[in-house]
């Protein structure tokens, strides 16, 4: 358990799409969207958890056809994500308040719910990973279930963590010159991690 708890913590706290995500929402949109996006997030692997205790995401990697869908709807999201982030955002001087209320709205929990539900690497990662970590074969779904929750657990105090070592800096990050710049870069690391997501193969072909 504790080598399971300390691997957990290494992939969690790698950047990747999660951590591009809840960075660019976060200096964007503040705290509270920040820490939106990582529930969402979160809830998708609880998500993956079940599918993955319950055989569904071996099913679908099974299937050539499921996997290639599943694959293209993550990277064209991922990829509209990324290209979001090139366009300009509206003015605060000409958005009213029920404008931003209105596009704010459950937004950030639904972008990071679905950008991870629909990762088909992170599928694979489920029922590759957590595996090697079942004692008994008695008790694998118990297992699976029990250890899937612990790296969601995991991952919303990583991800809380994050999110509130950015809401301290964002004053500085919110300066018009490097505003730009993370803007743009997080949507060329969004298409780039989308692209590279069109051209995963699925490994059980």
């Amino acid at each position: 358990m504790i080598t399971f708890i300390l691997m957990t913590l290494f992939v969690v706290m790698s950047p990747g799409v999660d951590t591009a995500l809840i960075t660019k929402r976060t200096i964007a949109d503040g705290k509270k969207d920040g820490l939106q996006m990582a529930l969402g997030i979160t809830t998708g692997s609880l998500a993956h958890t079940l599918a993955a205790t319950l055989g569904l995401s071996t099913l679908i990697l099974q299937s050539a056809v499921a996997f290639t869908i599943l694959k293209w709807a993550g990277a064209i999201y991922l990829i509209y994500l990324g290209i979001q982030a090139f366009i300009n955002r509206k003015s605060p001087a000409t958005a009213t308040d029920s404008d931003n209320i209105l596009e704010k709205k459950g937004s950030a929990y639904k972008e990071g719910f679905l950008s991870n539900l629909l990762n088909p690497k992170v599928a694979v990662f489920f029922i590759t990973f957590l595996p090697q970590f079942v004692t008994t074969a008695e008790r694998a779904m118990i297992e699976l279930f029990f250890m899937g929750s612990i790296y969601a657990l995991l991952s919303i105090l990583w991800f809380v963590f994050y999110v509130f070592c950015l809401h301290y800096i964002r004053e500085w990050l919110l300066s018009p010159t490097v505003q730009n710049y993370m803007e743009k870069l997080t949507g060329i690391v969004l298409i780039g991690f989308g692209i590279k997501l069109l051209f995963t193969q699925n490994e059980s072909h």
